[in-house]
């Protein structure tokens, strides 16, 4: 099943329930999404020296030493 066939399910399933268990599926979605923001978060900090790399990178930016992407990317 693909993506758009599964919002259509969901959606004609959604159709058919009470205020109480929308609301259910609400919360249920939320914490869905929170915890695939978490992974996500979760595998940046285990690649090695990431925290380091990204803490160099904002040090850099607020100094101004920043490369404009179109100086490096013409073809975009």
């Amino acid at each position: 099943m693909n993506p758009t066939e599964i919002r259509q399910q969901i959606n004609q399933n959604l159709d058919t329930l009470s205020s109480e268990r929308l609301g259910l599926v609400a919360e249920f979605i939320a914490y869905l999404a929170d915890k695939e923001s978490q992974d996500a978060t979760q595998e940046l900090l285990d690649i090695p020296g990431f925290i380091e790399s990204f803490e160099r990178s904002k040090k850099d930016i607020a100094a101004g030493r920043v490369t404009n992407w179109r100086s490096i990317r013409t073809d975009v």
